[in-house]
């Protein structure tokens, strides 16, 4: 059986190592690899790349998921996605800006993707996006773009308002297209202090929180191929 890790950066495995963006080894692909070990034949293969989002998930379906033929895909996008281009932000914030994939276009998106694995007859999983640190997130994009961004976040909810709307709506769709959902944020904020699972940035996860992820995943997937006898 082969296993597909399809999302962002929170799938590669980005952490902040010594004040900087790593790679790291304990990202929740190879940590499932390893929960996997007990069962025969299972192959877990990362394909998520820094800075993806659900626009350039599309462009990568045939080479990195169709082309491999596996038999179940992790989808989990969706964090840079309702994210902003803080630079813009940064130089006019007073204006009006959209996330980098409106919501529409996310769920339209997701919706091509998911039916595409299903014609294909990959089973499709959801991931939920994990639960984020919106104080050091700001602090941290706030070093990078100047303060000028706190007046715009201010009049517009905050990342988490987006967060949180985006993870709504992938829970709706799981439901509309009746997918497994796997609630990796819901996991995540029960497991422990989120101070010791999210990175410094705010948004990426430690080595813990890629472990509590992978835990989650791994739950999940025992559950889903027990009762259909394929696992």
């Amino acid at each position: 059986m082969k296993i597909i890790c399809f999302g962002d950066s929170l799938t590669r495995g980005i952490s902040i190592v010594k004040g900087r963006l790593r790679i790291i080894k304990q990202n929740y692909p190879n940590i499932l690899a390893n929960l996997v070990e007990s069962f025969p034949s299972i192959e877990v293969i990362n394909k998520g790349v820094f800075n993806d989002n659900s626009d350039l998930l599309m462009n990568r379906i045939d080479k990195d998921v169709i082309a491999e033929k596996p038999d179940a895909v992790l989808i989990n996008v969706g964090g840079n996605d309702c994210n902003f281009k803080w630079d813009e932000v940064a130089a006019l914030p007073d204006g009006e800006h959209e996330p980098i994939v409106p919501i529409e276009r996310y769920v339209e998106n997701l919706t091509a993707i998911i039916s595409e694995f299903q014609d294909k007859h990959i089973t499709p999983f959801l991931l939920t996006l994990p639960p984020l640190d919106p104080a050091r997130y700001y602090r941290s994009i706030c070093t990078q773009f100047g303060p000028s961004i706190a007046h715009w976040v201010s009049s517009v909810g905050g990342i988490e308002h987006w967060h949180g709307m985006y993870n709504r709506r992938l829970k709706q769709l799981a439901v509309e297209m009746n997918v497994t959902l796997i609630d990796v944020r819901t996991y995540l904020k029960e497991a422990g202090n989120l101070n010791q699972l999210i990175s410094d940035d705010g948004i990426h996860l430690t080595s813990e929180g890629y472990m509590e992820m992978s835990r989650a995943i791994f739950q999940d997937l025992n559950i889903h191929y027990r009762v259909s006898e394929t696992f």
